[in-house]
């Protein structure tokens, strides 16, 4: 039981020291997560599209 309340107490010691992002901060980098998965669904449905296309055309 003791190694349990150690463990809880270097949690919550090291929780204190990390350095958390502001709100501006977090909705900047998911604005640029939503684009970044944008831009590569974009990139493979062309490239999907484009594969389709020649092995269509091989038939």
């Amino acid at each position: 039981m003791n190694n349990n309340k150690n463990f809880f107490a270097n949690v919550v010691t090291e929780m204190k020291k990390v350095s958390w992002p502001t709100g501006q901060e977090t909705a900047k980098y998911t604005v640029i997560v939503m684009l970044t998965v944008i831009f590569f669904l974009a990139f493979f449905y062309l490239v999907d599209l484009g594969i389709s296309q020649i092995i269509e055309f091989m038939q």
